[in-house]
């Protein structure tokens, strides 16, 4: 009498997929660095041979030596506080003001007849375009940047938001309706999912827009921040307190960009990768 064998699948096979990714992961990161690097050794190289003047472009070295001294003397912290709590307010404040109105239109066919075109009207007045009248209204106060900075956030959050919503498939209502599911669960159990990688993506963008948006109003119209420090080191023709606030700029919007990217992660992990 012949025995009959059944081969079970293991786990054993995830493993190298894992390490695949790590593979992935790291040829990813060391594919990142030569470019600055680059760009870094140019910079040396300009300031070492003196292309320009160097009070025009001031030396890595340098620019390094004026980061320490405003980290110690307490004006970079201080600056970068008031930058990141402005930002803060009027993310949350755009955020929250995108995704209701993204929900709404993307929601409700009326809703989107009567605000959609406003809202892509208003949408195609870039926030430093608002700058005139509403330094009028609220001054140059604190009132000023939030609302820029809102302004600025709200528009992609609110699009992105309505665009996920209306394009949910409809495979997915129709299987919903088959399971006789009430509109609760058809909203928070396929809807929300379904749209949430739309709708995180005009988190993303929203979040940059906005720091981009503190950076732009801070030059124009502000005696704090990392903005503000620009100007002042312009103003004084210090090029290296200048680029030294640029660099925390840029790797302040990175890191930013990278923490949401990571709750992204987190939050679609169900997603697989097209490449």
């Amino acid at each position: 009498m012949s025995t009959l064998t059944i081969a079970l699948p293991s786990a054993a096979p995830q493993q190298p997929g894992r390490l695949l990714r790590w593979n992935d992961s790291l040829t990813r990161f060391a594919l990142s660095w030569p470019f600055p690097l680059a760009v870094l050794l140019l910079w040396y190289l300009a300031a070492e041979f003196e292309w320009l003047p160097p009070q025009i472009l001031p030396p890595p070295g340098m620019v390094a030596a004026t980061f320490v001294d405003l980290v110690r003397s307490g004006e970079l912290p201080d600056n970068l506080w008031i930058s990141l709590w402005r930002v803060l307010g009027g993310f949350l404040a755009g955020g929250l003001a995108g995704i209701a109105l993204g929900v709404a239109m993307g929601l409700s066919p009326t809703a989107r007849d009567y605000l959609y075109p406003t809202f892509r009207l208003v949408a195609q007045v870039p926030s430093l375009g608002w700058l005139p009248l509403l330094m009028m209204l609220v001054g140059i106060g604190e009132a000023l940047k939030i609302i820029l900075i809102s302004k600025a956030a709200f528009v992609p959050i609110a699009l992105n938001t309505c665009k996920g919503l209306q394009g949910v498939s409809n495979r997915f209502i129709e299987v919903a309706r088959v399971y006789r599911f009430t509109r609760w669960q058809l909203l928070t159990k396929v809807v929300f999912p379904a749209a949430l990688p739309q709708i995180w993506n005009g988190i993303r963008y929203g979040l940059t827009h906005a720091w981009l948006a503190l950076v732009a109003v801070e030059l124009l119209a502000s005696s704090e921040g990392l903005g503000f420090m620009i100007v002042y080191g312009r103003q004084l023709y210090q090029l290296d307190v200048v680029l030294a606030a640029v660099v925390v700029v840029g790797a302040i919007g990175f890191a930013l960009d990278k923490i949401l990217a990571l709750i992204e992660q987190r939050l679609l992990r169900w997603r697989r990768d097209g490449f």
